[in-house]
């Protein structure tokens, strides 16, 4: 990845304000519009004035990134926990956390892993006047914010292969890989065999431009709400392997997770009574969420709001050895794709064009990330867009984290609001 060449003004920025540069820095860099609101949120929601207390910010952090075993970001934010004046003891164990931390367990699992679950009685029972350690809402949303931030982020953590820091357990300085492998930790999704597949990915490239071109053309016929409905229930209702078994996770992340057999179940499993689907028109970011977010917690929505834009709109007018690419449509299947997974759904979005341009491969990888992260392997990471740059995929990755991110909010910012009324 550093023969990409990350941006060293932004590398730069980030050292003077974080005191050093780890490695989610490092890999985001390659992505420097997208660095600088990621930091600016991140900034925000931990060290910033708010509601909560900063080592019980970064507590909730922990709590939440325990959930995806995701080591990188427990170490890193005990650390900061620590320094921040934070008890030691409640490292070691969950029930040594104050009564009010504890009672966001439930929520943060059904946020993890099925955020579609959570209804205005979860709300209630944590800020309701008669609730034990009651929470306002000002710092209920801080929480959640938390919670679903490092749940993103810990997408991102695996789905890139990330290593623990140097100080941290596990992690070494870097190391010039060999062709066919990602550095190796036992704490990232590299430890699998990366070998990739002979395949001809220029190939590749050539099919997916030229579906991308057919797609467009596509776009301008009429296709009716029936054939809308049942397209998207066909690309929700798909059997997309990915478990994978992992050994136990380690110790400073399974003391702190209550029901780790608790794990995202697909939103419609084949035969089965499917929750009802969230109608984007019914409860979308735009129109409901941002306000709501803005008003309980001032500015964040904004910021947030900038970090999707961003991500929406991120294109460099190229697909691995073509310029010039419109890749507009790829990235909007990818978004919609994920929310899918999720039990959004689009109205005026035509899902055909999810199984058009997103191949098996990609899908799998995509699941993974988004749903069960810890899972990700490298065969995962090299099955999918074989002739790419790291870069783009690193890009792939932005698109799963923050389509995740959103899609978790929105289940919870509504029963916020069916609670409120």
């Amino acid at each position: 990845m550093l023969k990409e060449g990350p941006d060293k003004d932004v590398l730069i920025d980030a050292f003077f304000s974080l005191g050093r540069l780890d490695n989610i820095t490092m890999v985001m860099a390659l992505h420097p519009a997208y660095l600088s609101c990621f930091l600016r949120t991140q900034h925000d929601l931990l060290d910033l004035d708010g509601p909560l207390p900063c080592l019980w910010r970064h507590y909730i952090v922990i709590m939440a990134a325990a959930r995806h075993q995701c080591s990188y970001l427990v170490q890193q934010h005990s650390l900061a926990f620590l320094e921040a004046g934070g008890e030691e003891s409640w490292l070691g164990g969950r029930e040594h956390a104050p009564a009010k931390l504890r009672s966001l367990q439930t929520l943060n699992k059904l946020l993890a892993h099925r955020p579609w679950l959570i209804t205005q009685k979860h709300i209630q029972e944590l800020v309701c006047p008669g609730a034990e350690s009651r929470w306002s809402l000002a710092e209920l949303i801080h929480a959640v914010i938390l919670m679903a931030h490092a749940h993103s982020l810990s997408s991102f953590v695996w789905g890139c292969g990330l290593n623990p820091e140097p100080d941290h357990l596990g992690g070494h300085t870097f190391n010039s890989p060999s062709p066919t492998h990602l550095p190796c930790s036992p704490h990232s999704p590299t430890h699998e065999d990366g070998r990739q597949e002979l395949v001809d990915g220029g190939m590749e490239v050539e099919v997916l431009m030229k579906r991308m071109a057919e797609l467009q053309q596509q776009q301008e016929e009429e296709c009716t709400q029936e054939e809308m409905l049942t397209r998207f229930e066909r690309e929700r209702s798909e059997s997309i392997p990915t478990a994978v078994v992992r050994g136990t996770p380690p110790d400073l992340v399974l003391r702190l997770v209550e029901d780790p057999e608790f794990r995202y179940e697909d939103f419609a499993p084949r035969g089965e009574q499917a929750p009802p689907t969230m109608r984007a028109q019914d409860y979308s970011w735009e129109d409901h969420g941002y306000s709501l977010v803005n008003r309980l917690l001032p500015d964040m929505g904004q910021l947030l709001d900038e970090k999707f834009q961003v991500v929406s709109n991120l294109t460099y007018h190229r697909m691995a050895m073509h310029e010039g690419v419109d890749t507009h449509t790829l990235r909007k299947a990818l978004w919609n794709y994920i929310h899918c997974l999720y039990g959004i759904r689009y109205d005026d979005y035509d899902y055909g064009g999810v199984n058009v341009l997103l191949e098996r491969l990609l899908k799998v990888f995509v699941k993974t990330v988004a749903c069960h992260p810890e899972q990700t392997t490298a065969r995962i990471y090299h099955g999918f867009w074989r002739d790419f740059r790291h870069s783009e995929k690193v890009h792939a990755n932005l698109i799963v984290m923050e389509a995740r991110l959103q899609a978790a909010l929105l289940y919870t910012l509504r029963a916020i609001t069916h609670y409120m009324r």
